[in-house]
């Protein structure tokens, strides 16, 4: 749950955004997991949604570290927060959140999605393609 003030634009990272509705300066708490904001969906659930719904949940959900078998999906803006490898959050502690330097109001929040969701491969074709071979090589397929 984002505990700051914020809205969703366009963002020139990808699609939609989420952008500080305030000042936020750093060091400053602005994300905390809730159970009552973020919701907590079993994989085994995952197949018997309608096929839109399990698009939905496979854009925007990441695993529950303490729980595993549990993905998360925030109900609020934090689902549009873009990734950067150079982020103005720090999102290293699971459940909490946190403002790397002083973020303007207006400007995009950015999180780098390897801090909390080890599944994460990018966003290019052949670095996805090579994280796929990777895990097939280390399960002893091909």
């Amino acid at each position: 749950m984002l505990t700051v003030s914020s809205y969703v634009a366009p963002s020139a990272i990808e699609g939609l955004g989420v952008f500080a509705g305030e000042f936020i300066p750093g060091g400053s708490l602005l994300w905390s997991l809730n159970s009552r904001f973020d919701i907590f969906i079993h994989e085994a659930e995952i197949e018997g949604f309608p096929p839109h719904l399990q698009d939905f949940i496979a854009r925007y959900s990441y695993p529950h570290l303490e729980k595993p078998g549990v993905l998360i999906v925030d109900s609020d803006n934090g689902r549009f927060m873009n990734h950067s490898l150079t982020p103005n959050t720090d999102f290293r502690v699971f459940d909490k959140g946190y403002a790397l330097a002083d973020i303007a109001q207006g400007e995009e929040l950015t999180c780098n999605y390897h801090e909390f969701d080890p599944r994460f491969a990018g966003f290019f074709p052949a670095v996805q393609a090579a994280a796929v071979s990777m895990t097939r090589l280390h399960a002893g397929g091909r």
